[in-house]
């Protein structure tokens, strides 16, 4: 461990327990407010002892679903964007720049128009495949495992993709005025009203992504030596490139499909995580895993609250948090060049 490591930890760890307790206190909020609020022994009584009620009703069938949807969507989010950063060499990269959010709508109003499919539960696996699908055309059009040569390709591969995936869904849309009203709910991002269906369809495909990225994270470190270098510590830059690239897919694919494109929860937490921990892979996920589902259930409640009687969509809420942190990081990108 070196002298900077060792100055690094303690800040780490303060780090790591403070997020904690901010989740903590996200996830009660999540399951507390809304139009709403129930008082804490209600919401106590209502998960361990359901009797019917209103408020047992509202924590149990409405924000405990998705609450848990928050939690796996906003760690595969903030998971997703470090993988995608870290497989690019781009600080920019997040779902919606390599082509992920595209794919997923234009495979959602296919589903929409052609199979009368208007469900969550049901367009998420055309989502899914949607999503995927356009990630590793992204990924094979980028240049594949030679991606180390030029990373910019697989951006701007992102970009070529997502012009096209948006043309085609804007095209199906304005043709069909029954998939455009679908749609539109979909596709500002969101977390209310999938329900438990949603979450076990996706869970799968978000824990073995997760479980990949923590597996790969070491290998992650190494590769960003260089190839020749992390072939001398024992990993394979691209087996490792790939196992990220397939990661990235999952945890991405999964999020957009559940919770539709929820933007700079992916771009914004990689950045925070950097800034507080270091550039270790390890410590740089763990955090994100941490910080982004407590960012993406404090913007839903407050979307709940600033919104009552009714309720102002996750995805607008992220966005007006994460666009501002999105200028900045760019403005710094160009003083730094």
């Amino acid at each position: 461990m070196t002298v900077l490591q060792e100055r690094r930890t303690p800040v780490r760890v303060t780090a790591v327990v403070l997020v904690v307790i901010a989740l903590v206190v996200a996830v009660v909020a999540s399951v507390a407010l809304g139009a709403r609020p129930v008082p804490l022994n209600h919401v106590w009584s209502a998960l361990t002892d359901f009797d019917g009620s209103p408020d047992a009703i509202a924590v149990r069938r409405l924000r405990l679903p998705r609450t848990l949807l928050g939690l796996v969507v906003g760690a595969a989010l903030g998971i997703a964007g470090c993988l995608m950063q870290a497989l690019t060499r781009n600080p920019l990269a997040e779902p919606g720049v390599l082509g992920v959010n595209a794919g997923a709508a234009a495979a959602i109003v296919t589903a929409m128009s052609l199979f009368g499919v208007t469900t969550p539960a049901g367009y998420v696996w055309f989502a899914l495949f949607g999503a995927g699908g356009a990630f590793a055309l992204v990924y094979l059009l980028g240049g594949g495992g030679r991606i180390r040569e030029s990373p910019a390709r697989l951006a701007v591969a992102g970009t070529a993709v997502a012009a096209a995936l948006t043309g085609f869904t804007s095209a199906v849309v304005l043709f069909d005025s029954s998939a455009f009203d679908q749609f539109r709910f979909w596709a500002v991002g969101a977390l209310a009203d999938r329900g438990m269906t949603v979450f076990w369809q996706v869970a799968p495909f978000l824990a073995a992504g997760l479980l990949l990225a923590a597996v790969i994270g070491p290998g992650l470190n190494a590769v960003a030596l260089g190839d020749d270098q992390s072939r001398a510590l024992g990993a394979n830059p691209v087996l490792v490139r790939g196992a990220a690239a397939l990661a990235a897919v999952a945890l991405s694919a999964g999020a957009t499909a559940a919770a539709g494109p929820i933007g700079f929860v992916g771009l914004a937490v990689p950045h925070v995580a950097r800034a507080v921990v270091g550039a270790d892979e390890r410590w740089v996920m763990g955090y994100s895993a941490l910080l982004a589902p407590a960012l993406l259930l404090l913007a839903d409640v407050a979307g709940r609250l600033l919104g009552r009687p009714g309720e102002l969509e996750t995805g607008v809420v992220t966005a007006a948090i994460g666009a501002p942190l999105f200028i900045y990081i760019v403005r710094r990108l160009r003083v730094g060049r």
